[in-house]
């Protein structure tokens, strides 16, 4: 046996921002064209920055700028570039394995995509001010649609120093978050992030949380360095100012590579049905044991949602939360379908209707609940 074949193979130079043989089977057809594969870590303008075998390229997106705003380039995708040029341009990008995507700040019925083909959605909370149980539950929809698996990191958990409540906190939002890692980490005591480095290791993630949340502080310290601009939060709220501006993707040290997001004050859905369903679990598991197969869980006899309600199993503040992201994200998809929305519209009437009859027959007496 020849000693040259007992030598280790070479890692393909992309291999550490998520490179694999899959990706390699989809770009070969591009391939035989001549194209580079690369990693989009930065959009800006109409322009990307993409990680090739060759080294960083600036290139145009002009070729993929589509109608549709949900299929324009975005950090995180593995794109087809040219070889050379000036400019170079990206001709496409293969399919996405996962995109996270909300709705648009704007009045339009516009999908933003935030970042694609990630593995880990971290939605960072802050420790520094009271809980929004409710806005954890927005992200995680969201999460849950993409195709990630959401990690919930309480930040600056340094500011409080009970054991003990530290660990309610930690309890109230495992609560909250049914089938997902909850963390709690101190950037400035250095506190859980081996943890975290180590969950994150195995892929891409997505850094995601509002303004003052300490994503840009936990940015850097998983990368052990000051790459991101960090700004005092208000001690009044907690929030700061949009210390990140664009997307950017970057390799972290000890594996795995981390995308890290404007902080978002509006978080909208997108047609994240399945993601909100995957938030409130439980509701869903109780709905099916309604004796209606359509309950609208607000006055049917034999709801079970509303039996659980009622024995205390089921808080209240869940359900209202529950009830308000469906009702939210039903609005989003009738404005992009006519139909849907007609339909939507017959069944809020019927189920109205259902719902006063019902409530009329229980004050009665003719049905048990």
């Amino acid at each position: 046996m020849h000693l040259a074949s007992l030598s280790p193979v070479s890692p393909h130079p992309l291999a550490q921002y998520g490179w694999d043989e899959d990706w390699e089977a989809e770009f070969a057809a591009h391939a035989g064209q001549g194209l580079l594969p690369g990693r989009v870590v930065r959009v800006d303008r109409g322009q990307c920055d993409v990680v090739t075998a060759d080294g960083a390229v600036r290139a145009d997106t002009a070729f993929v700028t589509p109608h549709d705003p949900l299929r324009v380039v975005c950090t995180g995708d593995w794109a087809a570039v040219e070889p050379a040029g000036n400019p170079r341009y990206v001709r496409t990008y293969l399919p996405r394995r996962t995109a996270f995507v909300r709705s648009a700040s704007s009045k339009r019925s516009e999908g933003q995509i935030l970042a694609a083909n990630v593995d880990y959605a971290v939605v960072a909370v802050s420790l520094a001010v009271e809980l929004d149980l409710g806005r954890v539950e927005r992200f995680l929809a969201l999460a849950w649609e993409s195709g990630a698996q959401p990690v919930v990191v309480l930040t600056k958990a340094d500011l409080v120093p009970d054991a003990a409540t530290l660990a309610h906190l930690v309890q109230d939002v495992e609560t909250t978050a049914p089938g997902v890692p909850v963390l709690s980490v101190s950037s400035h005591a250095d506190d859980g992030l081996d943890v975290l480095a180590a969950v994150l290791s195995g892929g891409t993630s997505v850094l995601l949380g509002q303004s003052g949340a300490g994503k840009s502080t936990l940015a850097n310290a998983l990368l052990g360095e000051d790459v991101m601009d960090v700004r005092a939060a208000r001690d009044v709220d907690g929030k700061g100012r949009h210390t990140t501006t664009t997307r950017n993707l970057l390799v972290l040290p000890g594996g795995g590579v981390l995308i890290d997001t404007p902080g978002l004050r509006g978080v909208g859905l997108w047609d994240a049905e399945s993601g909100v369903g995957q938030v409130f679990a439980e509701i869903e598991e109780l709905a099916a044991g309604c004796r209606f197969h359509d309950c609208a869980h607000v006055a049917e006899p034999g709801c079970a949602v509303l039996d659980a309600l009622d024995s205390g199993t089921l808080p209240e503040r869940r359900l209202d939360s529950y009830r308000k992201l469906l009702r939210e994200n039903q609005r989003i998809v009738a404005k992009t379908d006519a139909r849907l929305r007609a339909e939507i519209r017959r069944d809020w009437k019927r189920k109205n209707a259902e719902g006063r009859a019902a409530m009329e027959a229980k004050r009665s007496g003719r049905y048990p609940h």
